[in-house]
């Protein structure tokens, strides 16, 4: 077994980065330089969930695994596409987008819900982007998967004024099977064959959630 190809399936992190409403943008401030210390080293100050990310079940769970108490494990592992690229504004990802790769979905697999949302990143578009329906995240749930990310800024539909959602189901019901989502994932440049996902986040101790450099590694013989 050999890499064919590392593709990087994440968002870059600085001051333009698309953060969910409310939380805190990055921002990064020169601590050190070469010319006055020897060295150049930046101060960074961010959010947990900056960028693309992951989310730890205490993320929504009081009671949940925080990031660093989550077996590595989780993060790596065989990419199944479900495709939804066909919807809409505030489209749900249902069962009918799940059932054609359902016989691949099982424990130690990465499930990658693409919306085609990723070309709207940087604009309000992107907060109305589709998201994953109740019933079709039980179904996943009940085949073993434990491992979700998603081309678009929140698994659930992220509420506004004129959209007051109907709370966030799906981190619900994946926290507190000790699950892990990922948001923000660029998932347009995913290889066509066989590939691993890896997307482990910073050890950040007693976090919620934590960035990640998330990789898809394409496989050959």
């Amino acid at each position: 077994m050999r890499v064919n190809r590392v593709v990087d399936l994440s968002v870059p992190v600085d001051g333009s980065t698309v953060v969910y409403p409310g939380d805190p943008s990055p921002r990064f401030e020169v601590h050190s330089t070469i010319e006055r210390d020897g060295f150049n080293l930046l101060e960074i100050h961010l959010g947990s969930q900056s960028g693309t990310h992951v989310d730890a079940p205490y993320h929504f769970e009081p009671d949940g695994l925080r990031v660093d108490e989550i077996p590595p494990e989780r993060f790596v592992g065989p990419g199944v596409v479900v495709d939804a690229t066909g919807l809409g504004p505030r489209g749900v990802i249902g069962l009918e987008h799940v059932e054609p790769v359902a016989d691949r979905l099982g424990p130690g697999v990465i499930v990658l819900l693409r919306t085609g949302w990723g070309r709207h990143y940087g604009t309000p578009a992107y907060f109305e982007h589709p998201y994953l329906g109740a019933e079709a995240c039980r179904r996943m749930l009940d085949l073993g998967v434990r491992a979700f990310c998603i081309e678009a800024i929140n698994i659930d539909e992220t509420p506004d004024d004129d959209h007051p959602g109907v709370g966030f189901p799906c981190h619900h019901l994946i926290s507190r099977l000790d699950g892990v989502i990922g948001e923000n994932f660029r998932l347009d440049v995913l290889p066509e064959g066989d590939f691993l996902v890896v997307c482990t986040p910073v050890r950040l101790t007693g976090a919620d959630g934590g960035p990640v450099r998330a990789v898809a590694i394409e496989l050959g013989a």
